[in-house]
């Protein structure tokens, strides 16, 4: 069990310092990933970026996700009809409002460049790795060197999938009994959006070498 984000976090920057001498930048996802990236990225010396998505709900059943999109790209599962005007407005609408959550965040500062370079994305943990699996595909169209999934703890079933897609994959612990991520920290509080935007700032002065 760890105590709070931040022990997380520098357990696994300890089992990370091979990326150090690396050209890399971390990505958390909000709003849980951000201390923990914060503690990696401040042991790489590397910039911290965060990974805004979100899904694409079927016309008839919001909740069922038919793609995803971030702010600079998307997917869609083509296997599943739906009219391509329905696609466009949705895909238009998010990115609208992943924008204005961005610049809550960073204001006018741009999204960092992750082309040709290794990225390390991390989350405080994963139940289903939904979230997960749908911003590694988008990050793929970003076309890093390297994609590597760091996690503090991860449900087995969902570590096996995100294992297939990454290119490295870290996780401290993957136990059978695993019932929520909030089971496996002292202190588990909601991460405020305010902590999200400090934590981000202080790491924007750190550019990739």
């Amino acid at each position: 069990m760890f105590t709070d984000r931040k022990e997380a976090g520098q357990a696994l920057a300890s089992r990370l310092e091979h990326f150090k001498d690396q050209q890399g930048v971390v990505v958390g996802v909000p709003r849980g990933g951000i201390p923990i990236g914060y503690e990696i990225a401040q042991a790489l010396g590397w910039p911290l970026e965060i990974a805004l998505s979100k899904k694409i709900g079927h016309p008839t059943n919001k909740e069922y996700a038919i793609g995803a999109v971030s702010l600079n790209g998307y997917v869609v599962n083509r296997d599943i009809a739906v009219p391509q005007e329905y696609l466009e407005t949705e895909i238009a609408r998010i990115r609208q409002a992943l924008e204005t959550t961005y610049h809550t965040y960073l204001q006018d500062q741009n999204p960092l460049p992750l082309s040709g370079k290794t990225v390390i994305l991390t989350d405080d943990g994963v139940a289903t790795g939904h979230t997960l699996l749908s911003v590694i595909d988008l990050l793929r169209r970003t076309k890093p060197a390297r994609l590597v999934v760091a996690v503090p703890v991860s449900a087995p079933e969902a570590l096996k999938k995100i294992e297939a897609v990454a290119d490295e994959t870290l996780c401290l612990a993957s136990p059978r009994e695993f019932r929520s991520v909030g089971q496996f920290y002292q202190a588990f509080d909601q991460v405020a959006d305010q902590e999200v935007a400090a934590l981000l700032h202080k790491r924007r002065n750190f550019r990739p070498r």
